[in-house]
């Protein structure tokens, strides 16, 4: 498959769409250098984003949590991310909203001075953890921790909260594994690189309270589908030693959808009846 910068199609780009391989930046662009930039990981089924209202009033929120206002509307945003996947012509397909501040007149840490940028592009993209969906992910335990929200503004999807995730995926894959558990600041466990966990329990559902991590757009959807099973959901602070008990694991991203977990550590978990009734029934919910 050809690079991200070397592809068809075209990307939406400050109001207009350019052609794939033209959608560039110059090298002196504030957020390559400092991280202001924000960003949103949403799926289109049957030419429909899964809340995709909701994804662009966070990409909206997410700036303004790290000090700048993206200058599209949400209904502007829809709009684009219609066009652009119409221009693209995707049905079924990732699509990846970027906000970020760009160069301008100032290249320092300060950059109020500077334009503020927003992208769009959709590409066709499968299933993130492979076959983990029928045998459960492998999950390495990251040495990195989620830090404090005192310390990053930790409810933003910013891109630079996803710097220790990528240096965790990354020592996780060489160890064979798919993804990594993070512990947060505290050593509670948190979540995965890029998707909130469950775990099961006696026949109730424990997941980690989002308090200085990202509470998921499809966490939030699958937690409504359980509670509407009659089924509990305990969201609380969850100790590493509680591992050992847990029956059942799963996790929930735009990427991941509701993917089984198999094994996190030394610890494993089997790919359950309630694990795989909720990887199928938001499988149909997205495509509703």
């Amino acid at each position: 498959m050809a690079g991200y910068d070397d592809r068809d199609g075209v990307i939406w780009m400050d109001g207009a769409l350019v052609p794939w391989r033209e959608a560039n930046v110059h090298i002196l662009t504030h957020a390559l250098h400092y991280a202001s930039s924000v960003f949103e990981g949403e799926r289109a089924y049957g030419g429909k984003i899964f809340k995709s209202v909701e994804h662009s009033q966070r990409l909206k929120r997410s700036a303004n949590m790290i000090d700048f206002e993206i200058p599209w509307s949400v209904e502007q945003i829809e709009e684009a991310k219609a066009q652009v996947m119409q221009a693209n012509g995707l049905s079924d397909a990732y699509v990846r909203p970027v906000a970020w501040r760009g160069a301008g007149p100032d290249m320092g840490v300060a950059s109020a001075r500077n334009p503020v940028r927003l992208a769009i592009a959709v590409w066709e993209w499968g299933a993130y953890y492979g076959d983990a969906k029928l045998k459960g992910a492998k999950l390495d335990i990251s040495k990195w921790k989620r830090p404090s929200p005192e310390t990053a503004p930790s409810q933003a999807k910013a891109a630079g909260l996803y710097m220790i995730c990528t240096m965790s995926k990354h020592a996780a894959e060489a160890k064979g594994c798919s993804d990594a558990m993070m512990f947060d600041y505290r050593g509670y466990v948190a979540e995965a690189t890029g998707a909130n966990m469950f775990f099961v329990k006696e026949g109730e559902v424990h997941t980690p309270k989002p308090d200085c991590f990202l509470n998921g757009i499809t966490r939030q959807t699958v937690i409504g589908m359980l509670k509407d099973r009659g089924i509990t959901v305990h969201e609380r602070h969850i100790e590493p030693a509680e591992l050992e008990g847990f029956e059942q694991c799963w996790l929930t991203g735009t990427a991941a959808e509701v993917t089984p977990v198999g094994q996190i550590g030394d610890y494993t978990f089997e790919v359950g009846a309630l694990a795989r009734d909720i990887s199928a029934a938001y499988e149909k919910l997205v495509r509703e």
